[in-house]
């Protein structure tokens, strides 16, 4: 039995990272990759893309410690007096994609580094929506 084809689009991402898959787009045109899910190659526009499956390898690229928090993550316990690490991780195929960074001190920024080597690490902030998550690997 042959699964359907899967549209390219954020619903779509996050059904394959539901099923631990972290799936992104290359352009069958220029070979372009892309992290993110989208019907048209970035880089030369064509619409000939297809589904690609991620190592979940990388390393981090910069980052940030957020005190002031949306309101799931607030009802998860972070806030002020526990903040969390949001980052741009560039990954071992060569794309950047912005995560949440796990296994860090975030209330102590000065302990991480950018450079990091980073493995996919998938935490479920609400059922409908996992969240794409890299911690140290």
């Amino acid at each position: 039995m042959t699964e359907e084809p899967r549209e390219f689009n954020a619903a779509s991402f996050y059904a394959y990272l539901k099923e631990g898959q972290f799936m992104g787009v290359r352009c069958r045109s220029c070979g372009k990759l892309s992290a993110e899910a989208r019907p048209m190659c970035p880089a030369c526009h064509s619409r000939e893309v297809e589904w690609f499956r991620f190592s979940g390898q990388g390393q981090l690229s910069a980052f940030t410690c957020i005190s002031v928090v949306p309101a799931a993550l607030a009802e998860k316990g972070y806030g002020r007096n526990n903040p969390y690490c949001s980052g741009i991780v560039t990954l071992a195929e060569g794309p950047r994609i912005s995560a949440r960074i796990l296994g860090v001190d975030a209330a102590s920024p000065q302990t991480i580094a950018t450079g990091m080597n980073l493995a996919l690490a998938l935490e479920d902030l609400d059922e409908d929506k996992p969240a794409l998550a890299f911690g140290p690997a």
